[in-house]
C-alpha cells in the first residue's frame, strides 16, 4: 500500500515571490479593500488607528523588509531540500481557490483532481492588466515562462474520492480544471518547493474564503485524518507527500491566531484553534485552512511537525502583510 513519508505546510503569498523593494505594492492593494480582523469588518484607516499602539511603522522600513524576505528565501530553500532528500514519488497537494478554475456559479466546498494532465498556463495580457497591485510581478513565482504540463495520478485521485466519499465526505471530482488554468496554490509549490522537478500530483481543493460553505476547522482537520487513511489504502508501493499551500494570517497579520496555530500542530491538538472560532478565519487568513488536513493527516500517523520558519511580513501602518509559515512533517522512510 501507499505510505505517506512526507508532510508540508507553506505560505505562496505574492510577497515571497516579489523583492523586497517592491513589497509596497501590496500596501496600495490594502488601503482599497476592506479587512477581517478580530471577527469584524474594518476600513484602512479604522485599522490602523485600532492597532496603532502596535507600532507598525517600526515594520515596514527597507532593512526589516529585506531581512525578512531572505529569512523567508532561506526557509523555501530548507523545505526545498528537505523535499529532495525525501524523493517522494507522488504527491498530494492541499490548496485553494481564488476564481482562478471556478467561477461564482460553482464552487465546491472540497475538490479532487484526478485527471491526466495539470496545465500550468501563462496569464494573458488582459488578466494581467487587471490584476490587483503587487499581484503581477510575482507570477513567475508560480508560473514558469511558457507555462508547464505536469503529470496527473488519476489512480490516487480516484480513490482518494471513494475512500473520502465513504468517510462521509462529498467531494466534487474534476478529470479536468474547469477553466484550463491552474490556482497559484499548486503552481507555487512546482515552482518553489519542487524547483520545477514535478511529480506527478494530485491538487486537492478547499473552498476556503468564499461564503455560504466553507469548511470549519474541525471539518478540515478530520478531513485530513480520512484523507490519510485514502492515500495509505491506494494499491500502490508509492512513497507520497502531502502539502498544503497557503496562510498564514493575512492581509491582517495576527500572530496570536498564528501562534495557536503553530501550538496546534504541535500539540495534535485542534481544540485551541477551533475555539477562536470560525470568524476569525475569513479573508486570507482562511487559507491556514489548506494546512489544516495536513496538521490532522500528520496526528493521525503521529509524525513530529518541524517549524522551520515563522516569519510575520508586515507592509503597512495598519499592521497588515501576510505572515509567512513554513513547516515539515517527516516519517522514518523520509
Amino acid at each position: 500500500m501507499a505510505k505517506i513519508v512526507l508532510g508540508m505546510g507553506t505560505s505562496h503569498g505574492p510577497m515571497l515571490s516579489t523583492p523586497p523593494e517592491q513589497w509596497g505594492q501590496r500596501a496600495i492593494f490594502d488601503r482599497g479593500i476592506m479587512h477581517h480582523y478580530k471577527g469584524r469588518t474594518w476600513s484602512f484607516d479604522a485599522l490602523a488607528e485600532a492597532r496603532k499602539d502596535g507600532h507598525f511603522e517600526r515594520e515596514i522600513d527597507m532593512e526589516t523588509w529585506r531581512r525578512r524576505s531572505a529569512a523567508c528565501r532561506a526557509a523555501l530553500d530548507r523545505l526545498a531540500a528537505i523535499w529532495a532528500e525525501a524523493k517522494p514519488d507522488v504527491a498530494v497537494i492541499v490548496g485553494n481557490d481564488h476564481m482562478e478554475m471556478f467561477d461564482e456559479s460553482t464552487v465546491p466546498a472540497f475538490s479532487v483532481f484526478r485527471g491526466t494532465t495539470i496545465n500550468n498556463n501563462p496569464w494573458i495580457p488582459e488578466r494581467i492588466a487587471r490584476a490587483a497591485p503587487g499581484v503581477a510581478i510575482a507570477i513567475p513565482g508560480h508560473i514558469p515562462p511558457g507555462g508547464a504540463h505536469h503529470e496527473g495520478v488519476p489512480g490516487l485521485g480516484l480513490r482518494i474520492t471513494q475512500s473520502l466519499t465513504a468517510d462521509g465526505f462529498d467531494v466534487a471530482s474534476m478529470t479536468q480544471m474547469p477553466k484550463d488554468e491552474t490556482p497559484h496554490a499548486y503552481g507555487f509549490v512546482y515552482r518553489q518547493i519542487m524547483k520545477d522537478r514535478v511529480v506527478p500530483n494530485v491538487p486537492l481543493a478547499i473552498n476556503t474564503y468564499y461564503a455560504p460553505n466553507q469548511p470549519t476547522i474541525r471539518r478540515c482537520y478530520d478531513f485530513g485524518k480520512a484523507l490519510a487513511r485514502a492515500i495509505a489504502s491506494w494499491d500502490s508501493d508509492a512513497k507520497v507527500a502531502l502539502i498544503g499551500s497557503g496562510g498564514l494570517s493575512h492581509f491582517v497579520i495576527d500572530e496570536s491566531v498564528d501562534n495557536a496555530f503553530l501550538d496546534a500542530m504541535k500539540t495534535r491538538s485542534i481544540d485551541q484553534l477551533a475555539a477562536l472560532g470560525e470568524p476569525i478565519f475569513q479573508s486570507g487568513t482562511s487559507e491556514i485552512k489548506n494546512w489544516i488536513p495536513v496538521a490532522g493527516a500528520m496526528a493521525e500517523l503521529g509524525y513530529p511537525v518541524d517549524i522551520v520558519d515563522y516569519v510575520p511580513c508586515y507592509r503597512s501602518i495598519a499592521g497588515t502583510g501576510n505572515a509567512m509559515g513554513f513547516v515539515a512533517w517527516r516519517g522514518p522512510e523520509a
